[in-house]
C-alpha cells in the first residue's frame, strides 16, 4: 500500500485540526468548571461536534481519503458555529476567545480544503 504524500497545504490543515480538536477538548472542561452559561447544553454540544469534527477531519486527510474535502467542508462550518458559541458564551473570556480565533482559524484552512481538488 502506497501512502499518499502530504503536501504543505493539508499539513498546515492537519495541525490546525489537530490544535482545535485539543482546544475545544480543554475549553470543554474549562466550562464545566465555570458552570452558567459556560455549561449549557447547545453549548457543550457545539463543542463536542467540533473537537470530533476535528478529529474525524484529520483521520481523514492523513490517510489521504478522497471524501477529505467534504468533510473539511463540514468541519469548517462547525468550527465556525463554536468560535460564535464561544464568543457569545464568554465575552471578554481569555480562555473562550483563544478557543474561538483557533476555531476560526481552523475553520479557514478547513474551507479552503474543501474548494481544493487535491
Amino acid at each position: 500500500m502506497q501512502i499518499p504524500l502530504i503536501n504543505q497545504t493539508v499539513k498546515a490543515c492537519i495541525e490546525l485540526c489537530k490544535e482545535c480538536h485539543a482546544m475545544c477538548e480543554s475549553t470543554i472542561q474549562y466550562c464545566l468548571q465555570l458552570g452558567g452559561p459556560h455549561v449549557e447544553a447547545s453549548h457543550l454540544r457545539l463543542m463536542r461536534d467540533c473537537a470530533q469534527i476535528c478529529q474525524t477531519g484529520t483521520d481523514f486527510m492523513l490517510r489521504g481519503s478522497p471524501l477529505h474535502t467534504l468533510v473539511c467542508g463540514v468541519c469548517a462550518q462547525i468550527c465556525l458555529r463554536c468560535a460564535e458559541s464561544c464568543e457569545h458564551v464568554g465575552p471578554g473570556d481569555a480562555q473562550m476567545k483563544a478557543c474561538a480565533d483557533l476555531c476560526r482559524q481552523c475553520a479557514q484552512s478547513c474551507q479552503q480544503m474543501a474548494q481544493a481538488r487535491v
